[in-house]
Formats: structure tokens, sequence, C-alpha cells
């Protein structure tokens, strides 16, 4: 059974304390937005994986309740970054193992102002944390300084790249420069204010060389994405809303994670890159034919490293690559459309759905006026340590008069 994403539905993706909401207000929002853009009614809907981190036990379903009380089945979902990708990738597995015909993957969260801290609750601890090991690479190497724990360690991260390949800080001020003037079109967006590359640098330093505005910011925000089989989309004429997860990929550290020692490979490179070949051997599909890409810009450094994992170049090769142009518009792909976390934001429960929803108004051309011209295959790439690194790849299809659905009589291809 394959599976489509059918409707997608996002709220403005806020600073903290800015808007007078609850975590059920923007769920509510961003799921109704989904639902009406699938055409589906809530009643339809058969199971709900929710995913939030700082929210209690059972937060999903109030906030599944704000959709309608049907009873549904509500999974609550939490694996810090990479959470909402972990909402979607159960909403798949749902529907591709034949249990479900239609399924609503949310995300939400409500934070609040500042930097994280060693863990997803926030906690200053990193002893305790569950990232610990991860933490204690990074001490080992560059010790611990006064300096939020996360930024500390993708910036160590981004100071062994310096030092071992001749990366540059404009080459890292250069990812946050492009994805500024991404977000300058998306109106979903926390920060839609361009940057130079000297005004980056220029920033205030949060763990050198990471300056403020190459690090993602706290957010409030939701997103949801309605997944639904080939059957559903073929008994709802939805044919021409449906997106294909043609390959969905979730990997956790391994042993190469923490081998090496370096912070490259604690904050989770091995990990993107197995996720990546196993999405690229399942689809037959490779770098080459993708055309619209929103990965986890966490940090300036992490776009870098995943460039790298991709396959977009080689070991190293990430710093010259954004500086050349090529993960922009007009270049061989457009990295982060939306803007990225860096720009967009980054409330850790709806990230991942958030990209997806990306992708899936770019795929369909609905992305106005950061629409990347002919965009037919995107990828997500979503990453939370502790570890958890989810890759998926869409697909719109391309060849005319060709429908790739299953009717419900089971008839296969259907020429149109």
């Amino acid at each position: 059974m394959k599976a489509y994403i059918v409707g997608v539905g996002m709220t403005k993706f806020e600073k903290p304390e800015t808007r007078d909401w609850q975590y059920w207000d923007m769920a509510k929002e961003a799921g109704n937005a989904a639902l009406a853009d699938a055409s589906v009614a809530y009643e339809e809907v058969q199971q709900v994986p929710v995913g939030y981190c700082f929210q209690a036990s059972t937060a999903g379903q109030r906030a599944a309740y704000e959709l309608g009380l049907t009873g549904v089945p509500v999974y609550n979902v939490n694996n810090n970054c990479a959470t909402g990708s972990t909402a979607l990738m159960l909403a798949r597995q749902f529907v591709e193992g034949g249990i479900s015909d239609c399924v609503l993957a949310l995300g939400f969260e409500k934070m609040t102002r500042g930097s994280l801290g060693s863990g997803s609750d926030g906690g200053a601890d990193f002893r305790a944390s569950p990232v610990a090991r991860h933490y204690g690479i990074m001490a080992a190497a560059h010790g611990f300084e006064m300096s939020p724990p996360t930024a500390q360690i993708f910036g160590n991260a981004a100071r062994e790249h310096m030092e071992r390949y001749g990366t540059t800080e404009a080459q890292l001020a250069a990812v946050g420069a492009k994805n500024h003037r991404h977000s300058v079109n998306n109106p979903y967006a926390q920060f839609q204010d361009a940057c130079t590359v000297d005004e980056i640098l220029a920033a205030r330093t949060v763990h050198r060389p990471l300056t403020k505005l190459q690090c993602s910011p706290t957010s409030d925000g939701a997103a949801a994405a309605v997944v639904v089989s080939d059957r559903f989309v073929g008994s709802h004429g939805l044919e021409d809303r449906a997106v294909e997860i043609v390959a969905q990929a979730m990997t956790t550290d391994t042993g190469e994670s923490f081998a090496s020692g370096t912070c490259i490979d604690a904050v989770g490179l091995p990990m993107s890159r197995a996720a990546a070949r196993q999405v690229y051997d399942t689809s037959g599909l490779s770098a080459a034919d993708l055309d619209v890409i929103e990965l986890h810009d966490c940090f300036s450094i992490n776009e870098l490293l995943t460039y790298e994992a991709l396959g977009l170049c080689g070991e190293g090769e990430s710093g010259k690559l954004v500086e050349s142009g090529a993960t922009t518009y007009g270049g061989r792909w457009v990295v982060n459309p939306s803007g990225g976390l860096i720009s967009k934001g980054h409330p850790l429960g709806a990230t991942g759905i958030a990209q997806v929803a990306e992708l899936t108004w770019q795929l369909r051309g609905e992305a106005g006026d950061r629409q990347v011209p002919g965009a037919r295959v995107g990828l997500a790439h979503n990453i939370g340590l502790g570890g958890a690194a989810v890759v998926t790849l869409l697909r719109r299809q391309s060849e005319p008069g060709v429908r790739p659905y299953t009717d419900v009589r089971g008839a296969g291809r259907l020429r149109v």
C-alpha cells in the first residue's frame, strides 16, 4: 500500500509569548488547515500521532480534541528535534501497513524564550541529560564552556570542520544569509528580513564561530499533514492533491557516532548519512534527482554537514558548495526555500511536519513567490540529538496522463 500526503497546514511560527494562544489553539489552526486542504472531515481520520516535547503526557489528546471528539486513537510522540517527522513516519507506517486509510500527523510546540538546555526539557545539567554521552564526547575534546549547550556542541563541530577542511566563517555565514533571504517570501516564517553575510558575521556570537543569525530560535507553532492510502486517494478524487511518500527512513546512533570522538559525528552526521542511503536505495533515486530540499539547519554548520550526508557534495566540500550558489534559486538545488529553521523558526514538535508542508506546496506548484520552478522531487531531513535522523523523499507525478494511484478495485496505474 502506498502512502500519500493530500493535505497540509501550519500556523505562522512565532517568537514565544508573542501571541496569546495555547498549544491546543495552534494545533487546531494547523489541523483544520490540513483537513481543509485535503477536503477531508476529521470524522474520516482513523489515527492521530501527535508530536511535542515540552507539554505533559496526553497533551496530544488535548490538542486533537479541538478537532473533534471521535474517540480516534491518539499517540503522543517525543523524539527531541525529530519529533514531527517521527509522528509523520508513524502515520505513513499505519497507511503503508494497511492498518488505516486516513491518518492525521500533528505536531506543535509552545516554548519559552531563551536558548535550549542540553535536552528537550531545557535543563542545564548535561550530566543528567539523555544526551550526556554526546556532551561527554564534546567535553573530552573541547571542554565545556559557559554558552548554551546545543550551540556549543554544534559550534565545536563547526570548529572541527574549519580545522579539518578549511571551511571559513564566511561560508558558515553564507548559510544563514541564504536562509534569511529565502524567508522573505514565506508568510509562515518567524523572521522575514534578509541579512547579508557581513551582517551575520557582525551579529552577537553565541558560541564561536556561530553568531545569533545562524542559530535557530525558540518558537511557538504547529503543523499538520493528512496521510492517506492510494485507495483513499482514488475513492475521494484527490489525485490532483496527492504527493507520494516515495521512501522514508529513520536511523539512530550507532558506534560510529562516538568512535571518532568528534562533535561532527556526535551531532548526527553518521545518522543522517545512513538515513539518506536507505531512502536512496529504497527509491532508486539519488541526490541528482532532487529539486528541492528542506533540511535541519538548527545551526549553519548542520546545513553544511547535511549537504555531505545527503551526497550533494563530497566530504569537506560543503562550504564551497553553499558559497557557489548551488543551493539557492538558480543553482543545482534549492535548499530551505522556507527559510529553514534558522529563519522560519523551530518549534520542535512541529518542525519535521512543517518541512513536509513546504515540500508539498512546492511539488504542487503552490509556494507563491518562493516557488522552485518545475519541482517534482523533494527531500526532507529532520534530526534530533539523542538521537534520531529522519529522511523523507516525496514525489509529484510528472508523466502527463498517468496517475500512479490504485483505484478502489485495485486497477493499478490509471491512464486518464
